[in-house]
């Protein structure tokens, strides 16, 4: 397990990183990046979204663009902060500090799921995707944006160290153990040479 996927260290290392997130973020998933995931998506102007690890609100302004009731979880009240600046408290957005492997919503509450950037955060990540699973209502899509496994050795093992990066075999893996039956994972790319996220949409089952 990396040092990333310890959950106080996260909301330490978030403490100081959302500061200057919204900076350093498009270098590694910029506008274009998350706009082609929300086109994936496919929500409509009625659905009811969870965006889980909201962070600043970077992948909530563009599912504002398209639904008009987003609620929006994360652990760091850091983060939190820096979303309720660009939104308000309690403005548009429905605010949540809270855990993805304990979601605080009833079975069945969602529309549709969507968490970009945070999945290398969570120890158990199968876990979170069940839960993922559970609030979303059956045949509604969940989207999840993680860190492709580098290709090179040496930026392997540092990734290893730090927190969960995955390729397609261990993604498979995950949605599968977490009961998803249906799923596709695309990659994308800044540009050659940048960091590759692997853009997972999976169906809940009827």
């Amino acid at each position: 397990m990396g040092v990333l996927e310890d959950k106080a260290r996260a909301r330490l290392f978030y403490k100081y990183l959302s500061r200057v997130y919204d900076t350093i973020n498009p270098f590694i998933w910029n506008e274009e990046m998350r706009d082609e995931a929300l086109e994936w998506f496919g929500i409509g102007a009625d659905d009811r979204v969870l965006d889980v690890g909201c962070g600043t609100g970077f992948a909530t302004e563009g599912l504002l663009e398209r639904t008009g009731e987003v609620y929006a979880l994360d652990q760091s009240a850091h983060q939190l902060e820096q979303a309720y600046a660009k939104f308000g408290k309690r403005g548009r957005v429905r605010f949540h500090r809270g855990d993805a492997e304990r979601l605080p919503f009833r079975d069945d509450s969602f529309d549709a799921y969507w968490s970009s950037g945070s999945i290398e955060y969570w120890p158990n990540p199968v876990d979170a995707l069940r839960e993922a699973r559970r609030v979303t209502k059956p045949g509604g899509p969940v989207l999840v944006v993680g860190p492709d496994y580098p290709k090179s050795t040496v930026f392997a093992r540092l990734a290893d160290t730090i927190m969960l990066f995955y390729d397609e075999e261990e993604a498979d893996r995950m949605f599968e153990q977490a009961g998803f039956e249906t799923f596709e994972h695309r990659i994308q790319q800044r540009r050659p040479g940048t960091p590759r996220a692997i853009t997972t949409l999976a169906s809940v089952p009827e």
